[in-house]
């Protein structure tokens, strides 16, 4: 029988006809209209002015200074120097360490800071021979970055650090032209005085060149956390076709599975087995691709590929939990909680003490940001615990935990209260849709 015989308009005006229904429009629209606000609102919430959002980034001041200071005075000018950073830097936007050269290489090289400031052993004297012909150079403080922390970071750390630095000279040579003047000093003098030092910077804690200037461990990362996600929600479906509970198309072919008997706890057992298998393969072919065939900077291959495999399998493991438990709108949910809110507080392109405290508050359980710290101490800092692996670890047991109570403790509600997923029903073979005959 044709669609016409049979009293029904033509496919498109079809279409068009039921359209008009509002209900059809109402859920897809408030959902489709609350994602795309919410997402715009999270990702650009947090990357707008990093700058206003200083909250206590730490920076390692190291004085060396030996000495002795200048004639009157009871400090050496490292010490004035340091203070001067410290007074003159917003209250609350830095957290200057005083530190020895020993624990600021000890912090850079495991991640603790995102730069230094340096004040060399003989700054104290190299300034006091600017006053007389014993001077061959200016004096130097030296600034050091950390790209292990990401390029923005260390940026950010080497511009808050320089300002500091300049700000210093500005003053010391305020006091040197005010002292040279009342000796007679000439034009040129004061004015090799007026700013008297000058500022290097250098790389305090170095990353191979093929790491994407501190971004691969965020971005391998991503790619651990998309390949759990969509790896979850590709076995959720896959599962669920081949035992009969949803159909499966491809193109114009359909096929439908008889339906296996199988309780929600079953099932969500048989998909974590299916995401702990797979997600093995998903994880060597992410390190073959990244490593051995584009060429990534990397070391400690077997604890990264362990971490990797565990990491992924948390989010996998995740996905399957929150989709047994809220049915269609799970990969939705677990959208919102394995990417929305976890991108922009993962801390790895805009450091967490550059953004507002609603992420900071965020990071605090989400888990990019958990995971790119294990990452990024094991291809950056030599896998150095402290330098975010033990916490890295710590976040995945408790993922895998919390996956593992709130998914089963769900669908075993769901089988105890009888709530069945389908009615069994007989296959359909795989054959295209037949077109519409006019």
């Amino acid at each position: 029988m044709t669609s016409e015989s049979s009293g029904q308009q033509p496919s498109p005006a079809r279409a068009f006809a039921v359209a008009r229904h509002g209900k059809l429009w109402l859920v897809p629209t408030i959902l489709s209209a609350l994602v795309a606000l919410c997402l715009s609102l999270l990702y650009l919430g947090g990357i707008l002015n990093p700058n206003s959002n200083l909250h206590h980034l730490p920076i390692a001041l190291v004085n060396a200074d030996q000495g002795p200071p200048l004639p009157g005075q009871q400090q050496t000018l490292g010490a004035q120097v340091s203070q001067s950073v410290i007074s003159a830097t917003p209250a609350g936007t830095v957290q200057w360490r005083r530190l020895s050269q020993a624990q600021m290489q000890d912090q850079l090289a495991s991640g603790k800071v995102y730069g230094a400031l340096v004040v060399p052993a003989d700054f104290t004297t190299s300034v006091a021979a600017l006053t007389s012909t014993e001077a061959t150079a200016r004096p130097a403080l030296t600034v050091l970055t950390n790209p292990g922390l990401g390029s923005l970071g260390s940026s950010l750390a080497g511009q808050i650090t320089q300002r500091a630095a300049h700000q210093a000279s500005l003053a010391i040579g305020r006091q040197l032209v005010s002292q040279a003047s009342a000796h007679g000093a000439n034009a040129t003098t004061r004015a090799l005085l007026d700013d008297p030092i000058t500022v290097t910077t250098r790389v305090g804690h170095a990353i191979g060149r093929h790491s994407g200037l501190g971004l691969t461990a965020f971005y391998f990362t991503l790619l651990l956390v998309l390949t759990g996600f969509v790896g979850g929600n590709i076995i959720n479906s896959g599962v669920d076709a081949g035992l009969g509970y949803t159909d499966n198309e491809i193109g114009p072919w359909h096929t439908r599975r008889p339906t296996v008997p199988i309780s929600r706890t079953q099932t969500l057992l048989l998909k974590m087995l299916l995401t702990a298998g797979i997600t093995a393969l998903t994880t060597s072919l992410l390190m073959i691709a990244a490593i051995a065939i584009l060429g990534m900077d990397a070391s400690h291959l077997p604890l990264l590929w362990i971490f990797s495999y565990c990491a992924s399998l948390a989010v996998g493991l995740g996905v399957q939990a929150i989709n047994a438990a809220f049915g269609g709108i799970g990969q939705l949910v677990s959208m919102f909680v394995f990417i929305a809110l976890a991108l922009p507080s993962s801390g790895a392109t805009i450091p967490l003490h550059a953004v507002p405290d609603f992420y900071r508050f965020l990071a605090l359980f989400e888990p990019m940001r958990q995971l790119s710290d294990g990452v990024r101490a094991i291809l950056y800092f030599d896998a150095q615990a402290d330098a975010g692996l033990t916490r890295g670890w710590i976040m995945i047991a408790v993922g895998v935990a919390l996956a593992l109570l709130f998914g089963f403790a769900m669908s075993l509600y769901y089988d105890r209260k009888g709530l069945h997923r389908l009615t069994a029903r007989s296959a359909v073979p795989a054959t295209p849709h037949p077109p519409e005959r006019s």
